[in-house]
Parts: structure tokens; sequence; C-alpha cells
């Protein structure tokens, strides 16, 4: 695993897409233009005719569930655009034990990052389906296309501050704050794709949760079932409903 060259056909399936050919981001024969996914996402800068050239550089990937899109060391020769599903983003430690350092929803691009290699596993959670863009052709597409590059940077401001979130979310919270901060976040970042719902989906298990969370998979069990009961939220299949908003904010700002 470690120190290989990135190898996307045997993580993913990944179908080449030749020039003139659909994007396959909904299966729509309108292409990348038609894509439910471009106006949340960077693309949502692009002319029809840069999106041409931007579908021109594109395949499209599928992966199943658990299945890696790349791992950590591998060579980042691609960036990756997530148009479905969600993956989980983790680190393997020096002394064994893996950190999940975030999770890829749609809309969110991989890989931009300026490192040689990536320095995290993707795995899906779900089926997912992804644009794959060679690393060096995208890079020349930004250089000619300034206002993708503007979308670039305020993306990568979004992301930091997911990261500077995270840092505050381990520090002096109890666990209860963390649960109740990690599913306003969570619902706040499906909002932002354009999915607002009190019922926050939660395509992760309670394992990855705890360890993004730094957490134990009792303690998180345990946090969501009192939360339940002094129904702040509702436990329901795949995910929680938000019950007490309020009450969920109380405890984040803490």
């Amino acid at each position: 695993m470690h120190g290989s060259a990135e190898r996307p056909a045997e993580h993913a399936h990944a179908e080449p897409a030749p020039a003139g050919h659909a994007c396959a981001h909904d299966r729509s024969e309108g292409g990348c233009a038609a894509c439910k996914v471009r106006l949340v996402s960077v693309c949502a800068a692009l002319t029809s005719e840069e999106l041409a050239g931007l579908e021109a550089l594109s395949q499209h990937v599928h992966l199943d569930p658990r299945q890696a899109l790349f791992q950590q060391d591998d060579r980042a020769g691609a960036v990756y655009n997530v148009t479905e599903g969600a993956l989980r983003l983790s680190r393997l430690l020096p002394d064994g034990r893996r950190q999940v350092m975030g999770f890829a929803l749609v809309g969110d691009f991989l890989g931009l990052a300026l490192p040689e290699r990536f320095t995290v596993t993707a795995e899906a959670l779900a089926p997912t389906a992804l644009c794959r863009f060679e690393k060096g052709a995208f890079a020349g597409l930004v250089t000619r296309t300034p206002h993708l590059l503007q979308r670039l940077y305020e993306r990568a401001g979004h992301e930091l501050t997911l990261a500077q979130d995270h840092m505050m979310l381990l520090g002096r919270r109890t666990a209860e704050e963390k649960v109740a901060s990690f599913l306003l976040g969570l619902r706040a970042r499906y909002g932002r794709i354009g999915h607002e719902s009190i019922t926050v989906e939660l395509p992760m298990g309670r394992q990855d949760i705890a360890d993004h969370l730094g957490l134990t998979i009792e303690t998180v069990s345990r946090m969501l079932t009192r939360l339940d009961r002094e129904k702040a939220i509702l436990i329901v299949p795949g995910g929680v409903r938000l019950m007490d908003i309020p009450r969920l904010e109380g405890l984040a700002a803490n």
C-alpha cells in the first residue's frame, strides 16, 4: 500500500470519457451542463464552452461500499469530484490506530492539495460516483480559467474552516457536545448542497463517527441514545432527526 503509484483501476471502476461523450454525473445526454451536482460544485463557475472542456478531461469512477478510491501514500496524480454517495477519509497513525479525518460528500473535490502523495485513504461509504481528472490536465484548465481558480480558493477556504472546526471539536468538549456539534455540522454541509432537512443522513457508521470525534463507539452510542431519550433527536433508519435544534445548538456552542 505505502509508496505505491496511484492505481484507480485497482481501487475503482474507471470509465474513460472520450471527447464528446455524455458526462455520467447524472447519466444525462446533456453532459456536464445537465449535471445536478454542477450547481453545488466548483463547476458552477464555468460557461457551457468551458464545461465542454472539463467534460473532455473527465473519467467516470464508480465505487461499491467499502471500496477504496485511493490509499494513503498513493501517488496523487488525479483530482476527483464526488457526484453521488459519500466517502470516509482516514489516516493510519504510526501506532496502527485509525483517525477519520473527515467525510467527502456530493460536490466535494478530492486531491486538490499540493502534496505528491495522498495523505489519507478514501473509501466509499455507499455506492459512490465521481468524476476523475488527471491532475496536470486539470491544472492547465484552472490556469486558463481564472474564475474557476476563484471558486477553488473559496472551496479551499471552506475546507480550512472545516479543519479548524474539527480541531475545536477535538479540544476541551464533552462527548455530548462533540456529538451535537457533529450532527449540526453535517446538517449544515447537506444544506450547502441543497439538502435542507431536519433529518440528517448518516452514511457513516458509529465507529467512523467515534474515530472522527476521538471517542469510543460505546460513548457515541450512549450519547446518541441520551439525546434521543431527551427528545433532542430521534434515531431513524439511516440517520437522525433533529427534534430540538436550539438544545443541540446550545451544546455545540459550549
